[in-house]
């Protein structure tokens, strides 16, 4: 039986770093024998300004069916960004309980870092974001709009359930990697919500005892993940920290272009959807020079998790081969190569 992808490309280089990916994905299905089936959705920013809605009513219902979500890029110069993100992939987050988001960073052979000591080995590390909850809550307001006085009000939100399931899936992870983990943390200064996460990490450290951990500081972190990033193995933050944490550990790999993601529902009950970390890039739309590096990287993940880990592993294999030569790298990574070369390229490896 096919397995069944929803794909939404979405807006500016989403379309283009998605078609490069079906490429890809379809040479690694060829050489493994895999059974997957698409089907495109146009929900996007565009669809916001035709028919006011990021997505048809039943949009949720209709994504509940398929196995796994692909989706390139949200966002565009006159639909504000918070009404992209909230039109779309928050509400398929929280209703599909995508409670991770992992993101995995590497330095690659053929991408240069803007770290001195950064090299291809040395930065190998996870950021486990915490994704339904935390300070990306819906509770809050605005009050005396238009007023000296007004006001704005957003309330953060932990639960020990929340909390729990994320740290485990980053305990769990850790001990398939270095058996290191990093808690980010601001228990110093934020009296409530992060002295909370302090100990339920603790408490579930307890059942990890083969897994050797530490908490730091959220500004004392950022810091030494600029410094020291190959020390790190396995990040676990809240929503908010693992946001920025991670897009700072992909500018640390030398381009959020390569930076891939999952959104994770780990008990398999609702699909889970596969990202780049990247941007729309509207300035770029529509050249044929996008980077597909994060997309590509994000099929591998989704291909693991749908049990193909064999065929995940080829594809990102073939990625890191590729991006290797300048000839077959795109121009914000110091190559000559547009959207197709590149893909082109990676096909030609995983036939290979």
């Amino acid at each position: 039986m096919a397995q069944r992808i929803a794909v939404i490309p979405g807006d500016g280089i989403g379309p283009e770093v998605v078609e490069a990916t079906r490429t890809a994905l379809d040479a690694v299905a060829d050489v493994h024998g895999l059974d997957l089936a698409y089907d495109d959705f146009d929900w996007s920013c565009r669809r916001y300004v035709e028919q006011g809605a990021m997505m048809p009513e039943d949009g949720l219902d209709i994504l509940r069916e398929y196995d796994a979500i692909l989706l390139g890029a949200v966002g565009w110069p006159g639909v504000p960004d918070h009404v992209s993100l909230w039109g779309l992939l928050i509400p398929i987050r929280r209703t599909f309980r995508q409670y991770v988001n992992l993101r995995p960073v590497a330095v690659l052979e053929g991408v240069q870092s803007p770290l001195r000591d950064a090299r291809p080995g040395d930065v190998d590390l996870v950021v486990v974001r915490e994704n339904v909850e935390g300070e990306y809550s819906e509770i809050g307001g605005r009050m005396n709009r238009g007023f000296p006085d007004e006001m704005a009000v957003q309330e953060s939100v932990f639960t020990r359930a929340g909390v729990t399931r994320v740290v485990d899936f980053a305990f769990d992870l850790a001990r398939t990697r270095g058996g290191y983990l990093t808690s980010a943390t601001k228990s110093n200064g934020i009296v409530h919500t992060l002295p909370f996460w302090d100990e339920v990490v603790a408490e579930r450290a307890a059942e990890f005892p083969d897994v050797r951990w530490d908490a730091e500081h959220i500004d004392a972190l950022a810091a030494k993940l600029v410094l020291e990033p190959g020390r790190f193995d396995v990040i676990v933050g809240s929503n908010l920290f693992g946001d920025i944490l991670s897009d700072l550990a992909a500018a640390v790999a030398g381009s959020i272009g390569v930076a891939p993601s999952a959104n994770l529902d780990p008990t398999r009950t609702f699909p889970s959807m596969f990202e780049p970390v990247h941007g729309s890039a509207p300035d770029i739309a529509g050249q044929g020079t996008a980077d597909p590096v994060g997309t590509l990287w994000s099929a591998s993940m989704m291909l693991d998790h749908l049990g193909h880990q064999e065929a995940g592993a080829d594809l990102l294999a073939a990625v890191r081969a590729t991006i290797r030569s300048p000839a077959t790298r795109t121009r914000d990574l110091g190559g000559t190569a547009g959207t197709r070369e590149v893909v082109e390229a990676v096909a030609a490896r995983i036939r290979a």
